[in-house]
């Protein structure tokens, strides 16, 4: 048969199993003996102690026959008759003869109940040896079983509206539960739900508060959400304040990085709106990078517009071949300085400005700086000065000087220092019309400087040093003047180089300096100003020199 709630001990079968007996009901609510199953021995398992009824004494000894001495309880009596009746429920007898013949069977051939059973586990509870445990007792049991007539009769609750605090149904054989038993026919109790337990006022107020704060706070964070992505972006009217602040656009920043760098310097109100003007204006793409002297709680607009225009950008850009001259008066005008503050401080603090000591080797030269204010893009932020801003071109001119192996160079192509070398960078720079016949012009000065030249007896002639002396730019030195003018920037009348630099080389016109043509180049004329022309010869040279003074006759009108 089908054993229903198999645990740690044997419990009585479901009353709804198919194969479920009527067999021993007695009408009574007592407690019975039951045999294992085929008469064999069934181990007892621990049990919490329930009602004990009075105990006697336990003995040792087998019972092999039920014809043997039995140990009754006071209350109820295992007698042969009382297996004989078949009590009548509600009109309907039920046969019980069937159970008293099994039980006399499974008496007669019961064995010693202690057989095979753990001698150290808890044993049973019991009036008598071999007594079995009341199984409808426990918590977890089945209820007692229920006479035929009246099974089903009383609905089964169910367990959410149960109340087992008010249950006072008593068993279905109508005895009162006994001590220790639960009630309402033996079922679980379960706790009272007819009083509810009160809820903290103080756990309640802090649960509203908490969920108020939650929405509350999710309400702040997407109305802010919201406002910032569909509203309109906060921003300033107008040119801005007075005060003044000098904002630096680093290289290769996006428009997002433009505006967050721009709002925490107070100069826009938000990056929404700097992005949205920088995206209108035609030109917001081509902000370029750098130093820009700005107004603070600027308009997003008048900001961009602002910052495409370059002539705005607080930096300083150095043309290649520059001279001092020209780049002392960008300097002046860029810090608002008075004309020659910048030149007379470079004249009165040359020792002091960093220059390398191979610079400034000869008395003659005119500028100790010429060659070393390197042409660049210098950025100009609001602690730096005219004295700033030269040392930082010194120190660039030397550290790239430096990278190239001017010193070492200088020696494998015939010069006698570092500086003669930049000198000869510098005349590349200012006599090549660009950058494609830089390698030619390096040519022609190392080819004329040559002991062997006895064409221009090692004379440069270089219209560019006599435009230097004079701080001209013309295009045409007169023969006159060329030989009457006494000083050493004359290559004209002097041999060699020129005392120092002429100009501020750039990287191409260094390039150059470093590997000329190989093309054994001695003259160029400049045929139309941006166009020269090179030959090898003299013969060739003059040739050109015929047909270039014959187009400035036509060009004056002559």
């Amino acid at each position: 048969m089908t054993e229903y709630g198999r645990g740690r001990g044997p419990e009585p079968w479901h009353p709804e199993d198919p194969l479920y007996g009527d067999q021993g009901w007695n009408g009574h609510e007592a407690q019975q003996v039951q045999m294992p199953y085929g008469g064999a021995p069934q181990q007892q398992y621990p049990q919490e102690p329930q009602y004990q009824e009075p105990q006697y004494p336990q003995q040792p000894q087998q019972y092999p026959q039920y014809e043997q001495q039995q140990y009754q309880e006071p209350q109820q009596e295992y007698a042969p008759q009382q297996f004989q009746q078949q009590p009548t429920y509600d009109g309907q007898a039920w046969d019980t003869q069937a159970q008293a013949q099994a039980e006399y069977a499974g008496v007669a051939q019961a064995v010693d109940p202690y057989a095979g059973a753990d001698p150290y586990a808890q044993q049973p509870v019991g009036g008598y040896p071999g007594e079995a445990p009341d199984l409808y007792g426990t918590d977890e049991a089945y209820p007692p079983p229920v006479p035929p007539g009246r099974r089903h009769l009383i609905p089964e609750q169910d367990p959410e509206t149960d109340d087992p605090a008010e249950d006072t149904s008593s068993s279905p054989s109508g005895a009162e539960n006994g001590p220790g038993e639960p009630s309402g026919g033996g079922r679980r109790s379960g706790r009272s739900k007819g009083k509810q337990k009160r809820r903290s006022g103080t756990a309640c107020l802090i649960v509203a508060v908490v969920i108020a704060g939650v929405v509350g706070g999710g309400g702040y964070y997407g109305y802010t959400y919201l406002k910032d992505r569909f509203g309109t972006a906060a921003d300033y009217a107008g040119a801005g304040t007075d005060e003044s602040v000098d904002v630096e656009i680093p290289k290769d920043a996006t428009m997002a990085q433009m505006g967050r760098i721009l709002k925490a310097q107070g100069v826009v109100a938000s990056v929404e709106a700097f992005v949205n003007a920088a995206t209108v204006n035609p030109k917001g793409k081509a902000i370029q990078p750098g130093v820009y002297p700005l107004k603070k709680k600027m308009s997003a607009a008048e900001c961009v517009a602002l910052l495409v225009d370059p002539s705005k950008l607080h930096v300083l850009t150095i043309p290649e071949g520059s001279r001092n001259a020209e780049v002392y008066k960008m300097i002046d005008a860029k810090y608002g300085k008075p004309a020659g503050t910048t030149r007379d401080l470079a004249k009165r603090e040359a020792k002091n400005l960093g220059l390398p000591a191979w610079a400034n080797n000869n008395p003659k030269i005119i500028d100790p700086l010429e060659g070393f204010l390197y042409p660049a893009r210098y950025d100009l932020t609001s602690g730096s000065t005219p004295e700033s801003l030269l040392k930082e071109m010194i120190k660039n001119a030397t550290t790239k000087y430096a990278e190239i192996g001017i010193e070492g160079k200088a020696k494998e192509l015939g010069l006698d220092n570092p500086l003669q070398l930049v000198t000869v960078a510098s005349l590349v720079n200012a006599e090549g019309k660009n950058h494609d016949d830089f390698r030619k012009m390096s040519e022609v000065i190392y080819n004329r400087l040559k002991k062997t030249n006895d064409v221009t007896n090692q004379k440069l002639e270089f219209d560019s040093t006599i435009n230097y002396l004079k701080g001209t730019s013309d295009i045409n030195v007169t023969r006159a003047e060329t030989k009457t003018l006494d000083n050493a920037y004359n290559t004209y009348f002097y041999k060699g180089l020129p005392p120092g630099p002429i100009g501020n080389p750039g990287k191409d016109a260094l390039a150059a300096t470093l590997d000329p043509d190989k093309g054994g180049w001695m003259f160029f004329v400049s045929v139309d100003g941006e166009t020269t022309t090179y030959t090898k010869t003299f013969a060739e040279h003059e040739k050109l020199v015929a047909e270039f003074n014959e187009r400035q006759k036509q060009k004056n009108g002559g």
